[in-house]
């Protein structure tokens, strides 16, 4: 089913926009596994709506209810059931348009699939909603992989419309600045950037618009040999479930796109020894190569596209009456959905890391 994902850590997601609740079940994990909740709360917090004038003003507290698998604090071993209850949802907001196919959105795609059965609300499950549940399952992962293995994972946003950061120092890459970034709501290097970028998604808000963005994420600390050949590549595992999140677009590691204008002696990592490690003079294949992990920082960015729900009148089409028409979308929604989107892109992280990990080790370092 597509609201399943994963081999030795199984998430299976439920739940629509404007439901009653949004959660996950969480298959996989070995009792003893030290479960903190104000750091969930903490991440969970980090992608919650209704913050600042920047983000959609649907308030929703993201509380979480733990219904099975922690006791006193620690896994038992047994699956894991989480809910996140919605309590702002205005379906009223869908009534007049519930026939109308908002460009950008899954309407359409969704009204075939599932013969006009699906929840329109809110985009039901197509919704961005259901990342919430994503980051609760994320946070329990990331949180095992710092305590176990030292392994930081953090992101900035690299750019928002034509507004561009600073790149990631792509071969030592600070662990405090990772920390720092992910205590901001609008994380960015250089902060001569981020008053810019507050402008320019106010503006869009203004305008009845939205932009997007690129979100740049490091992974540090990962020992050299996780992943496989292949189909199960570090880099097609973390694609498969960055594609799964609503409004990524594009995924490069490395250099990406940039790597076929170099000559193979510019883009190929050289190595040499250093106090005992084995590192790379450079990090053009972004801390991977064959799919399995190098020892150098893993290094990423996501292209998030532009909010789909926007106030403009744009054309397209009433499904009930096979006619055209316009539309012009009223509601909260978010001018720009990048900076909720980096604590989904660490949350999604975290979990294909540990997945992987227990194929080299097992699962009894993690408890």
């Amino acid at each position: 089913m597509s609201g399943q994902w994963g081999r030795n850590i199984r998430l299976s997601i439920f739940g629509e926009s404007h439901g009653d609740a949004v959660g996950i079940i969480i298959d996989g994990l070995p009792p003893g596994v030290i479960v903190d909740k104000q750091y969930i709360h903490n991440q969970m917090q980090r992608r919650a709506p209704g913050k600042n004038k920047l983000v959609t003003s649907r308030k929703e507290r993201d509380n979480f209810e733990i219904l099975s698998g922690v006791f006193n604090d620690f896994t038992t071993g047994t699956p894991i059931c989480a809910v996140i209850k919605n309590n702002n949802s205005k379906s009223i907001d869908y009534d007049d348009i519930k026939n109308l196919m908002r460009p950008g959105h899954a309407d359409y795609t969704g009204y075939m699939r599932y013969s006009g059965y699906n929840d329109y609300r809110g985009g039901g499950h197509f919704s961005g909603r259901l990342t919430a549940p994503l980051v609760f399952a994320g946070a329990i992962c990331k949180q095992i992989l710092e305590r176990r293995k030292k392994i930081t994972i953090g992101s900035h946003i690299k750019s928002i419309s034509n507004i561009i950061d600073s790149n990631f120092e792509v071969l030592d890459t600070d662990e405090e600045l990772l920390i720092k970034l992910s205590k901001s709501f609008l994380p960015v290097i250089n902060n001569k950037k981020r008053e810019k970028m507050e402008e320019c998604i106010e503006k869009a808000r203004e305008d009845k618009d939205s932009v997007g963005g690129v979100i740049e994420t490091a992974v540090l600390n990962l020992q050299a040999g996780i992943g496989s050949p292949y189909f199960e590549s570090l880099e097609s595992n973390l694609a498969h479930i960055f594609f799964s999140i609503p409004g990524v677009k594009g995924v490069e590691f490395g250099e990406g796109f940039n790597i076929a204008k170099l000559k193979g002696s510019q883009a190929n990592d050289e190595f040499y020894i250093k106090d005992n490690n084995i590192r790379t003079y450079t990090n053009n294949c972004g801390g991977i190569q064959g799919g399995i992990s190098n020892g150098m920082p893993i290094i990423f960015r996501v292209a998030i596209k532009p909010t789909s729900s926007i106030g403009k009148i744009q054309n397209t089409i009433d499904i009930n009456k096979e006619e055209n028409t316009v539309i012009e979308i009223d509601g909260r929604h978010d001018p720009c959905i990048v900076p909720r989107a980096v604590p989904v892109i660490d949350a999604v992280t975290s979990i294909v890391i540990t997945d992987l990990l227990i194929d080299k080790e097992g699962r009894t370092w993690m408890s």
